[in-house]
């Protein structure tokens, strides 16, 4: 549509995951409008992510160092782990605080439609650090999706001869919504992983 410089750009950013061809267009022409040290400052902060930023050895987790932070945390719980699919959920469960283990980052979820099978995830990092016999729980907390779900329940039976404890984030309703609009799947969740009121 466009010509040369401003094309390409357009297509790049239009390859990033949850940007369309109007948002990469509009992206683009809001770049083109920037001051060039804006943009300097943006090309100079991603090629410095991809320079300084690796995978943290022990768990996945993303780090500027051999070992993330939460790997390094003396203070957490090394006996319990907490499975996750991606870095990003790992700022999500830490945001609760209420999680004071360690985790490991499978690196995404088992996806047979996008060609995404168990050895394409840190599945085998995950069964060497469960076999020490140090791990007394392992908490799935993989998304409570169709893909999320296989992972969990592909985990579960891996580990099962290990006799560890394995557990299940619970899924349900969220606080603050309407029984009118969740999904059958969701209400049922609810009703499995209801709990006695104490009073």
């Amino acid at each position: 549509m466009y010509e040369g410089a401003v094309q390409n750009l357009i297509d790049e950013l239009g390859r990033l995951p949850g940007v369309g061809p109007k948002s990469a267009q509009r992206i683009a022409f809001h770049l083109l409008a920037s001051e060039t040290a804006d943009v300097r400052r943006l090309a100079d902060a991603l090629i410095e992510v991809k320079d300084r930023v690796r995978f943290c050895e022990v768990c996945g987790n993303v780090s500027e160092e051999t070992q993330c932070g939460i790997c390094r945390d003396a203070r957490r719980d090394s006996a319990v782990i907490c499975v996750v699919e991606e870095s990003k959920d790992v700022v999500a469960i830490e945001r609760t605080r209420e999680f004071r283990g360690r985790y490991h980052v499978l690196g995404g979820a088992i996806s047979p439609i996008e060609g995404v099978g168990p050895d394409d995830l840190r599945i085998k990092e995950l069964m060497s650090r469960l076999s020490d016999g140090q791990i007394t729980e392992l908490i799935l907390a993989t998304d409570p999706n169709l893909e999320g779900e296989a992972t969990a329940t592909y985990l579960a039976r891996m580990v099962k001869p290990m006799g560890l404890k394995v557990t299940r984030l619970a899924s349900g309703l969220p606080v603050g919504g309407d029984l009118e609009y969740a999904d059958e799947v969701t209400l049922g969740r609810a009703f499995e992983g209801r709990r006695s009121l104490e009073f």
